[in-house]
């Protein structure tokens, strides 16, 4: 139950029950009425528990000022939930040692042939009362971002020897550091990040890739220890536990300046296809310090596919053949970063 003080009963609030789809996981049905004088009441029937968190946003773009109520579940299902489980099924069985009775076509005695799917965690940028940059014309970055997102992950998962995942499938906000911890909790061998651009002026336009700044390595190395919970938490190999807490820096810098040198190579392999297709902004990957880019232990990349700021790359952008293209540059880039650098022995999905 909500009370909205120095409120009135408006359509916008009138109609708001009108909102709650009937599959809604949470929510069965939203109730809105003048409480008292000045006084407007919003009750939400429920499904089941859940815990809520209110808070308040300031103008941006088209949006005035906005009061959120974001709903959890008290345990909240994580999309990539399932996907873990099997990682670490998959891990056990990989680490189990096959019986002579059980060897089948395909095996050898006593040790499994593994084929080694490489995972792509794929970003939709923004998201909810997020919308990301707006055309002239009205289209959000949130939208564009979702939809090419789609089209990826489904040429990716076409591909044999490749499966793809989506940091988000809907529209909502999702904070940039939980996009970063489910590609890791999956230990992702790739994380790409859409976007679509924008400039103050209408005429700046091409397609761009970025990959983090080598100059932030060390400094977000330290950041990566600082957030360290356990003595056990390992990344890129490194056991943040260890005594000496210089060594462990170094060699976490050292992981990390090697991951921003894979993403690099990635970066350029999709740069490339992305020039058949639209023009490029820049002739080469640029490199900057975006939060969805600091995995110390994961190539990333962010690709902003063209400029939604630009009247005429807005239109293309909107349009599903344009993003089908974009959607498989980026899928061809990948193809080709992974037949020189395939997935790590660390792998986490294999098909026995």
């Amino acid at each position: 139950m909500l009370d909205l003080e120095s409120a009135s009963l408006g359509a916008a609030l009138a109609e708001l029950h009108g909102k709650v789809v009937a599959d809604d996981p949470y929510i069965e049905k939203l109730r809105v009425g003048r409480n008292r004088p000045g006084v407007v009441r919003v009750v939400l029937d429920l499904k089941t528990e859940v815990s809520a968190q209110a808070f308040s946003l300031k103008p941006v773009a088209g949006y005035g000022h906005r009061l959120v109520l974001d709903i959890y579940p008290l345990v909240a299902p994580d999309p990539l939930a399932a996907l873990i489980d099997q990682t670490e099924k998959a891990a056990a069985a990989a680490a189990a040692p096959a019986r002579e009775d059980e060897t089948l076509p395909g095996k050898t005695p006593g040790k499994a042939v593994v084929t080694r799917l490489a995972t792509i965690v794929i970003d939709a940028g923004h998201g909810g009362e997020d919308p990301g940059a707006l055309g002239r014309h009205g289209s959000r970055e949130k939208d564009i971002t979702l939809n090419i997102a789609r089209r990826l992950k489904a040429l990716v998962d076409a591909e044999p020897n490749m499966r793809a995942l989506l940091t988000r499938d809907g529209d909502y906000f999702l904070p940039l550091h939980m996009r970063v911890d489910k590609a890791r909790k999956v230990r992702a061998d790739l994380f790409v990040s859409v976007h679509a651009d924008a400039f103050v002026r209408p005429h700046a336009r091409g397609s761009s890739v970025f990959a983090l700044s080598g100059k932030r390595a060390t400094s977000e190395a330290a950041r990566w220890l600082a957030r360290k919970e356990n003595e056990a938490d390992l990344i890129g190999g490194v056991n943040l536990g260890v005594k000496d807490r210089y060594l462990a820096q170094t060699l976490l810098d050292l992981s990390q300046t090697a991951t921003i040198d894979h993403s690099l190579r990635l970066g350029s392999s999709v740069l490339r296809e992305l020039g058949q297709v639209n023009r490029l902004h820049k002739a080469r990957v640029e490199q900057a310090s975006f939060a969805v880019l600091k995995a110390p232990d994961v190539p990333s990349i962010l690709v902003e596919t063209a400029f939604i700021s630009n009247p005429d790359e807005e239109r293309r952008l909107n349009d599903d053949a344009y993003q089908d293209k974009l959607a498989r540059a980026v899928l061809v880039g990948i193809r080709q970063y992974l037949a020189k650098n395939p997935p790590r022995p660390g792998s986490p999905l294999a098909l026995n």
